[in-house]
């Protein structure tokens, strides 16, 4: 199979990831038009967070840094037959694991959630449907870490497209979910719609691991009978996936923290904050992912052949294009916050309040997007290079920080405090983690990477500034709710829309030209790569 490069290989990914993001940006639209930012949602966000706490170590962090380096050793070393087997062993037992997990969840979910949502047994009924909720929940872990797997291993042979489709299933399920599920909960069972919410969740983590099976089999795969505890791949896969469980769960045991002393702020916090981490993870997920993926892949190879110097070049090259496609996302996610969430959420039972509310939250959560980005490249390369105590560290570091700020702002700021809280802590295991990088990979090219900050950061700042004038003639204050008075207050849907894509259409040139006058060699690798692939198509 042809070998792809970082650039090629994280275009394939982000493009379908892209489509994923999007779908999942709808899943949301339409979560918000039907339940809005009230009791019912704080519930169902409390009791999908649990399981999903799980999901984020293990599906989206630990199994992709402890399945592919080990995958990709054995099939260099002891071949492809010996690899499979590996791989089927490993499978087995994982889904035993997560099995019993799943089963101690639901009989502990009273537990849980009053150890998770205190607060909300101090509001009538609350309590009891988040825990209704999380037992339905549950399920939805070991399926999407299966589905995690079978990504693992196609993205070790090369095989991008299917594994980052395969979340589109998932956000498929729950939009249809809202409009088939939800409206029979109450006729046929006497339950609230928002018990639909969570069926469609459990039905789309089956998608998502299935629609991945014809491709894993066309690349050889076969389910194997034969299961060996005394594995020693299996054992440093476990190794593996214990270090990498703690060393990537600093962001997300920080948003869980937020979620919790959220839920004392009062109904619609811990909506505002999901919302608006959500919008944050559209570019993490689009970017972030898809050249921490690429690079995992490639990074294993490297250290495998032990070409440290390729390493360190693969590292700069891919910290170089988080800061140049995550810098200028932030700065337009927190100058247009307020635009987007009305688009996007302000409909049904979700109010301008809620868009204000939300988009306050999301400008402190930019604040650490591109931390959050590099940590996903960085904390990878650690376990590749056999470091993982390093990830450990800083992750603990981490949530000390984030304890520390939450307590200390969430006085002052409210549940904007804790947005600002989880950026702080990014930013800090972030730094931690480049400190480190230097360490054991030795020579990292830091000027490089200065340069490239200094870069985004200027080209970011005037299309901010671009920006900012677009939504004054609009009537849009930056950081402010929108007057009753303004043209957007009374624009319809349509106007709405196309001045937003006009907008941000507008802030992408604005940057890209920016950039590329600046020097930014990114910007020309990346349009390169599209137009190659546009002739190609």
């Amino acid at each position: 199979m042809k070998k792809r490069s970082l650039y090629g290989a994280t275009g394939i990914i982000a493009s379908a990831t892209f489509l994923s993001r999007i779908l999942g940006l709808l899943r949301e639209q339409v979560f918000a038009y039907f339940f809005g930012a009230g009791m019912y949602t704080d519930a169902f966000q409390i009791a999908f967070r649990i399981p999903n706490l799980l999901r984020d170590l293990f599906a989206e962090g630990a199994m992709s840094s402890a399945l592919v380096p080990v995958y990709t050793k054995a099939r260099k070393e002891k071949g492809e037959k010996y690899a499979w087997r590996m791989a089927s062993n490993a499978i087995f037992w994982l889904a035993l694991v997560l099995g019993c997990i799943s089963l101690l969840g639901i009989f502990f979910a009273d537990s849980l959630v009053s150890i998770y949502a205190p607060a909300f047994k101090s509001i009538e009924g609350k309590h009891e449907l988040t825990v209704g909720l999380t037992r339905i929940l549950w399920p939805f872990l070991p399926l999407v870490v299966m589905a995690a797997i079978w990504m693992g291993l196609l993205n070790a042979r090369d095989c991008y497209a299917t594994p980052a489709l395969a979340p589109s299933v998932f956000n498929i399920a729950s939009i249809l979910a809202a409009f088939f599920i939800c409206p029979m909960m109450m006729p046929l069972f006497g339950l609230h719609p928002i018990y639909g919410m969570a069926f469609g969740a459990v039905l789309g983590g089956l998608g998502q691991w299935l629609v991945q099976w014809p491709a894993l089999r066309g690349e050889g795969f076969q389910l194997q009978g034969k299961i060996r505890f005394r594995d020693p791949e299996l054992k440093r896969i476990v190794m593996l996936m214990g270090a990498g469980t703690f060393g990537l769960a600093a962001t997300q045991i920080n948003i869980l923290i937020n979620s919790v002393m959220a839920s004392g702020e009062g109904d619609g916090a811990v909506s505002w904050l999901n919302y608006a981490f959500r919008l944050m993870q559209f570019p993490i997920g689009v970017f972030g992912v898809a050249i921490s993926t690429a690079t995992l892949t490639k990074v294993s190879k490297e250290v495998a052949a032990n070409d440290m110097e390729k390493v360190r070049t693969t590292v700069v090259s891919s910290l170089r294009m988080v800061l140049a496609l995550t810098i200028p996302s932030a700065v337009g996610l927190a100058i247009m916050g307020v635009p987007i969430i009305s688009v996007i959420y302000e409909h049904g039972k979700f109010h301008a309040g809620d868009t204000y509310a939300t988009a306050v939250a999301l400008a402190f959560y930019a604040i650490g997007l591109s931390a959050y980005s590099a940590i996903k490249v960085l904390v990878p390369v650690f376990y590749s290079l056999g470091k993982s105590r390093v990830a450990i560290l800083s992750s603990g570091l981490s949530v000390i920080v984030n304890v520390g700020l939450c307590v200390l702002l969430v006085q002052y700021w409210g549940f904007k405090g804790l947005a600002f809280a989880a950026s702080i802590a990014a930013i800090a295991n972030c730094l931690v983690l480049l400190i480190m990088i230097e360490v054991y990979a030795k020579k990292i090219d830091f000027m490089s990477l200065f340069k490239c900050l200094l870069i985004c950061g200027g080209a970011s700042l005037l299309m901010g500034l671009f920006l900012s004038l677009g939504l004054k003639l609009a009537g849009i204050p930056v950081f402010q709710p929108i007057s009753e008075q303004s043209l957007w207050f009374h624009a319809s849907f349509f106007k709405r829309v196309l001045f937003l894509c006009l907008a941000l259409g507008a802030g992408v040139v604005t940057y890209i030209s920016c950039a590329k006058v600046l020097g930014l060699q990114e910007i020309n690798d990346l349009l390169s790569l599209c137009k190659k692939r546009f002739k190609d198509s």
